[in-house]
């Protein structure tokens, strides 16, 4: 299968749909997929017909697992990319002017839960934990959380459920979702597909300027801290992942320099 058959890109009326089609593999990314859903990102941004933008996949067990681990592993440079592409989708997707809305049909883990706390508006399968669950396992495998993993979910969940989030590696089902009132909504997995379509084109009547701006005015309320958080991941996962490791008193040292730096 192609990279262009890995991501599927298409715009049906004023709706743009990126598909992650690797259902195979659990629709995880490696560096050429990122790259393919980075590009259909800024072309559906560019297209003066597409007001919203849908970001889905195929296959009903998962949503993404993430990144393509395998191709990490031994290759410090695909690392690097895999870091780096991640970056920019998620921050397209948080400063671009055209409301993004995830539809989950099944298990999202770390890069995939991303996608989804990134986006604007999320729609969910109603399936049990075990069918259908977020997980950020970062810490747990020895990931440097990065690419937004600690901004995102600090945005989308609250400072306090962030850090379960990412410290426990738990499972968070969408019991627990509906407690964080975080579904946009939530249907049968039979209907979610057609549902998901029908909620959108909803959203599309709405004036056009009316629809960007609302967004846009959230976003730049926050911009400047966005970036800068974004900034402070990569900043730590380099120190992280150097070779030469820096004792208790000199890491100490360091986080206050970051104190300084970022306040």
């Amino acid at each position: 299968m192609t990279d262009q058959e890995l991501i599927l890109y298409e715009v049906k009326g004023r709706i743009a749909i990126i598909t992650l089609n690797r259902s195979e593999k659990a629709n995880s990314c490696n560096v050429a997929m990122l790259m393919r859903i980075h590009e259909s990102l800024i072309d559906a941004d560019n297209n003066e017909k597409v007001k919203c933008i849908i970001i889905k996949s195929t296959g009903q067990r998962f949503f993404s697992a993430g990144y393509d681990l395998k191709e990490i592993q031994g290759a410090p440079e695909n690392a690097a990319k895999i870091q780096e592409w991640g970056r920019k989708i998620n921050q397209s997707i948080i400063l671009m002017k055209k409301t993004v809305i995830t539809q989950v049909q099944g298990i999202a883990v770390g890069f995939g839960v991303l996608l989804i706390l990134a986006s604007d508006l999320r729609i969910f399968a109603e399936r049990p934990k075990e069918e259908l669950y977020l997980r950020l396992p970062e810490l747990a495998i020895s990931a440097f959380p990065q690419t937004g993993a600690t901004l995102l979910p600090l945005m989308a969940f609250g400072f306090s459920y962030a850090k379960y989030a990412l410290f426990s590696a738990d499972k968070i089902g969408l019991e627990e979702l509906k407690n964080m009132n975080f579904p946009t909504r939530i249907f049968p997995l039979d209907q979610l597909e057609v549902e998901t379509i029908t909620f959108v084109r909803g959203l599309t009547k709405y004036q056009t300027e009316f629809l960007f701006f609302t967004k846009s005015m959230l976003t730049i309320m926050h911009k400047n801290n966005i970036k800068s958080c974004l900034d402070l991941e990569e900043e730590c996962g380099k120190v992280a992942y150097a070779k030469e490791k820096k004792s208790m008193k000199e890491l100490e040292e360091f986080i206050k320099s970051l104190h300084e730096k970022y306040s």
